[in-house]
């Protein structure tokens, strides 16, 4: 799409709703760092998330759903806006969107809907987001620390006194964000270490707690759902999801798929079967025409998402072809510019400037973040092989990586110099170049990057 075809559209109205029988309530429920492969729903044994299993028993889990940016302030601005972060202005995190660009919670109120927020925003900045803002955090002592009230959703919807009106909630949890609770009944010895961890006791010690921490999502995911189902009609499309992946190695702040997949679930009695599956490859993009077309509009034009309604109504069960992200840095942590294709298969990743040392809160900042355990990884590294090329390949990555997810779903076996995939190699680089250039990304390096 060229610039001034986006530039002419981006304000444009879409047009009111028609005579549409079944404009169902939408509800958006987004937690905090919760990671794909941290769920039964996606191979977990371990972690208890029982209202989520409840959520995909009663509709359908995407494998494929992916976020454009791996921290949360950019990636909650494109599933908000539908454009990617260098168009809406939010690259980095803790930055404020380009101010105008029209948010969801704006097309679905010119469509009738009554639109609320509910818990953690990190939607910067406010005028860009026309919905009631409910006073629905629980303050834990610090901006770290704030939790989602569950009962102001419970006392929003019982005052409603237009019933008829549909709705849209955006429900913002907290966990599992740092700081994570205390481990309660989570036992270190039967946690899930991917191949990407150093194995140390106090790993498992802080993997119990990033657990408990999702179950205590999972309990407030519960109230969320007590509330709806009490006060809305069967009529209501209901989508979790989570804003990134988890504030572990290569997880948060990566792009690999353990910072870009996301657990994906949506429920709609009467419309989305029940206990269904889809690999469907979707963009969070992709959440804004969706639900302007489920509301009874016509999806804007200029924007970089796709409806995805086809493959919820199952008239198909194909979607994108590609997926693309980019991570640039958080003021003077996690630098590290660098974008990334992915495929239903294959994932290129360029790293923009490889001479950079890989570092973030994990490494640098204080115990609650990660410092404690990561520290015990460097100092098993010092008489462990296998911990020391961990350690190496967090903080050193070369120019280029490309990984057969299927074969391997942890993207431990970098392929790009690997002959057998020179087509593949040349084919995403390609590809991921020529979105870079459509959209005018420059790499540009924000904050104070370390040098190895």
């Amino acid at each position: 799409m060229h610039r001034r075809t986006f530039l002419a559209t981006l304000g444009a109205a879409i047009p009111k709703a028609s005579a549409q029988a079944r404009r169902p309530n939408l509800v958006l429920f987004l937690s905090d760092d919760h990671g794909y492969f941290d769920s039964p729903l996606y191979g977990s044994k371990v972690v208890r998330t029982p209202a989520l299993e409840e959520i995909a028993a009663e509709g359908m889990v995407f494998t494929h759903a992916f976020t454009t940016s791996p921290c949360c302030v950019p990636s909650r601005a494109s599933l908000m806006s539908s454009l990617h972060n260098v168009r809406n202005g939010i690259i980095g995190n803790h930055q404020d969107m380009k101010l105008g660009i029209r948010t969801m919670p704006s097309y679905l109120k010119a469509l009738g809907y009554r639109v609320a927020h509910f818990g953690k925003s990190h939607f910067q900045p406010k005028e860009n987001y026309d919905w009631e803002w409910t006073p629905s955090n629980i303050n834990g002592g610090g901006p770290l620390n704030q939790d989602l009230d569950t009962a102001e959703v419970e006392k929003w919807l019982a005052a409603r006194t237009d019933t008829t009106q549909p709705v849209a909630l955006f429900i913002n949890c907290h966990s599992p964000h740092v700081f994570w609770e205390q481990n309660s009944g989570y036992d270190p010895a039967n946690v899930e270490l991917p191949p990407t961890f150093v194995d140390t006791p106090l790993t498992r010690q802080w993997r119990c707690r990033y657990y408990t921490d999702i179950t205590k999502m999972d309990t407030q995911l519960k109230a969320v759902r007590t509330s709806i189902k009490r006060h809305l009609p069967k009529n209501t499309l209901f989508l979790y999801t989570s804003d990134n992946g988890s504030q572990w190695p290569f997880a948060k702040w990566n792009l690999y798929d353990a910072g870009l997949r996301m657990p994906f679930v949506i429920s709609w009695p009467e419309v989305v079967p029940k206990g269904a599956r889809s690999n469907a490859l979707i963009s969070f993009l992709d959440i804004l025409p969706t639900f302007v077309e489920f509301a009874g509009g016509k999806p804007p034009a200029g924007i970089d998402g796709k409806s995805f309604a086809a493959v919820l109504q199952g008239k198909t069960k194909q979607h994108r072809t590609e997926v693309f992200a980019l991570h640039t840095g958080d003021k003077d942590m996690n630098v590290y510019p660098h974008r990334c294709i992915r495929t239903q298969r294959f994932k290129y990743i360029l790293n923009l400037h490889p001479e950079f040392k890989y570092t973030t809160h994990i490494d640098r900042a204080g115990d609650r973040d990660g410092k404690g355990y990561f520290d015990s990884w460097v100092e098993k590294a010092n008489t462990d092989a296998k911990a020391a090329a961990i350690v190496k390949r967090y903080h050193q990555r070369p120019a280029e990586e490309l990984y057969d997810t299927e074969q391997d779903p942890h993207e431990m076996h970098n392929l790009a110099s690997d002959p057998r995939y020179a087509k593949t190699l040349a084919d995403l680089r390609a590809r991921l170049k020529a979105w870079m250039k459509e959209l005018g990304d420059d790499g540009p390096v924000q904050g104070k990057p370390q040098l190895l």
